[in-house]
């Protein structure tokens, strides 16, 4: 087959992969939408800038919490990440199926994220190297929150990141909170709808 020819059948699967996952993700979302948290998946420029706040000299696993159909855990592994080391935390049954087909080299956990210490305290044989949230924090009461970052910052290394993007104008953890050091992105105007995100880290 040439080189060309090739090029467009690839391009033309992974158009049908994204239509097939953003259909998957819009039933899971009218299912359980308090669960789910977004009716499409993350887009790709703000999965690229997810994954840019990722450092991939620092050694650790790297987790990720809610990767739904997986495209930040595409941009992770474009970024340079070996699938090896991401440990992905995910609530869906069918989407632990997707992501064990699609990165059988990660360790893909199937459970409630909010109990992070619970599900990953014996799993992770050292510090992580930096945590990648794409759960719905707002859809949570505050002292949940607190208690997901008190548990992240549990199981990261000294000053590694808690990645967390929101739809929201304000942080989804207090800017404020002792002990915890918040920025942000700019605005990711191409994404549907736009989003931030938030770099939390301990200090």
């Amino acid at each position: 087959m040439p080189l060309e020819t090739t090029s467009i059948a690839k391009s033309l699967r992974l158009k049908n992969l994204r239509i097939d996952d953003e259909v998957q993700f819009i039933r899971s979302w009218f299912e359980k939408p308090l669960s789910t948290g977004a009716v499409m998946p993350s887009g790709r420029f703000l999965a690229r800038a997810m994954a840019r706040l990722v450092d991939t000299e620092v050694p650790g696993p790297v987790v990720e919490l809610g990767p739904g159909t997986g495209p930040v855990t595409e941009a992770l592994v474009e970024q340079g990440v070996d699938p090896a080391r991401l440990v992905l935390v995910e609530f869906n049954p069918v989407f632990c199926r997707m992501l064990r087909s699609r990165y059988p080299e990660a360790t893909v956990v199937q459970g409630d994220a909010y109990r992070l210490k619970h599900l990953l305290g014996s799993l992770l044989r050292e510090p992580a190297a930096a945590i990648v949230s794409g759960l719905p924090l707002f859809n949570k009461p505050l002292r949940t929150r607190l208690r997901l970052i008190a548990d992240a910052f549990g199981l990261l290394l000294p000053q590694a990141p808690f990645i967390q993007f929101t739809y929201a104008v304000v942080s989804p953890i207090p800017r404020n909170l002792p002990g915890v050091h918040a920025r942000s992105t700019e605005r990711i105007w191409r994404n549907l709808p736009p989003a931030q995100v938030w770099v939390y880290r301990k200090g």
